[in-house]
């Protein structure tokens, strides 16, 4: 009798054993085991959350929600126009590069053209702050996909880019969603095919939608350049490819930069033959541009657009293993001028008036010249643009937005003469 009780005690205590193990690892498991369905995303009524997963979407598995986006919010321009939103993704270090670099890289993109930053990614290894724009819901989706394929493909683009956004008013989004299964499978060694993909049904036509809906330059510019954190700002556009390691090389020459005035420093900028490799330094450049595969940027296009950066004088002083150092002043400074210089961030910002094409940044460039800035040409680095440009026929929507910005135009020299109270380019004379 006494052996069956123990047994049974014995039983019993055992079972209670096993019960509780079970109740551990199923606790565990349940804590643990991260939530990853198959099917469609949380979805609410302006943004989209993810919930968190094993694999490492491009590098998102630290945060619940990807863009850092509430199309509610975000903020409006001046003039109610554009909606902007800004860091929706920031580089895992994006900071600390802001922090150890003196310059940063501002720029701006729309969907078609993002590509280029691939390359400019490689070659600048300081922050990049990159401002974006979608115009409609479809647009919107296929931007914020090929953000997340960029990322998860190229390191130097996970870690050193900060993203921006701009939504107009006109036909905004009220939501946008994200293919995670669709992101995992695309291939990262065709980033100009899966572009193409991603955009293929919509912008029928050559940039339909811009003939109505102007793209927002320099409101987009302004939303790169003051995301940057650094001193020092150096101004793109997203297929201006600059020179291997200029950051650093930068880093030095502003260390010990004097600057007496207002400066601001110009790299000079051609165009390259795309049957060609990238010039490796100025000496390589200088070569090509001697036998006709390099020239100066939009030389053929509108020649006043870089002119007064005198390329002739730049490429007589070749010297590719000397240090960043000015190589002359700009000294026959003329309207339309449009060079991209690194200036520190109280330059006075693009106006926002201005909208799609003409009198975009050479505005912002005769208003620097009028509050006295000094453009100086730096050398032996240098940024590229692939192609040698011809004139084509414009488009008629290009056009239109060229003679809308000219009589804007009007408006904005004058508040410069009553501004600074200055008018060396006598432009009040003048008819634009």
């Amino acid at each position: 009798m006494f052996q069956i009780q123990c047994r049974l005690w014995i039983l019993s205590i055992s079972a209670i054993l096993l019960l509780f193990i079970y109740n551990i690892t199923l606790t565990l498991k349940l804590m643990y085991t991260p939530v990853c369905p198959k099917e469609n995303p949380v979805q609410r009524p302006t943004r989209i959350i993810y919930r968190k997963c094993t694999k490492d979407i491009a590098g998102l598995h630290h945060n619940d929600r990807i863009f850092n986006v509430d199309l509610n919010l975000g903020r409006w321009d001046e003039r109610r126009k554009y909606k902007l939103f800004d860091n929706i993704l920031i580089g895992d270090e994006y900071s600390t590069l802001g922090s150890s670099f003196k310059t940063c890289l501002a720029s701006q993109s729309s969907v078609e053209k993002l590509p280029s930053i691939i390359e400019v990614s490689s070659h600048w290894n300081g922050p990049i702050s990159l401002a974006t724009f979608a115009a409609y819901e479809d647009e919107l989706n296929a931007l914020l996909m090929y953000i997340l394929y960029l990322r998860k493909c190229d390191l130097g683009i996970r870690h050193k880019i900060a993203f921006h956004l701009a939504l107009a008013r006109e036909r905004r989004p009220k939501s946008f969603s994200i293919d995670l299964d669709r992101l995992e499978t695309l291939d990262c060694g065709k980033p100009l095919e899966v572009l193409k993909d991603l955009i293929k049904d919509i912008n029928k036509g050559p940039n339909k939608w811009r003939s109505k809906l102007p793209y927002p330059q320099n409101h987009l510019r302004n939303l790169a350049r003051k995301n940057c954190q650094t001193k020092y700002i150096f101004l793109t556009d997203v297929d201006i490819i600059p020179s291997k390691e200029m950051a650093e090389s930068l880093d030095v020459f502003l260390e010990k930069v004097d600057c007496k005035g207002q400066c601001a420093y110009v790299v000079p900028t051609y165009e390259v033959d795309e049957r060609v490799v990238f010039p490796a330094n100025k000496t390589e450049l200088v070569r090509l541009a001697n036998k006709g595969l390099a020239r100066p940027f939009h030389h053929k296009v509108f020649i006043y657009n870089q002119y007064a950066t005198n390329f002739t004088r730049w490429q007589n002083q070749v010297n590719e293993d000397s240090a960043v150092h000015v190589s002359h002043p700009v000294t026959n400074f003329e309207f339309l001028y449009e060079p991209f210089y690194i200036a520190t961030d109280t330059v006075p910002p693009h106006d926002e008036r201005f909208i799609g094409y003409g009198y975009t940044r050479n505005s912002q460039v005769y208003e620097m010249f009028v509050a006295g800035y000094e453009f100086l040409v730096l050398s032996p680095i240098f940024t590229c643009h692939w192609g040698l440009q011809v004139k084509r026929t414009r488009p008629p929507w290009r056009e239109h937005q060229n003679n809308l910005n000219r009589k804007h135009f009007d408006g904005f020299k004058r508040e410069i003469f009553a501004k600074y109270n200055k008018d060396p380019l006598n432009m009040m004379a003048r008819k634009t």
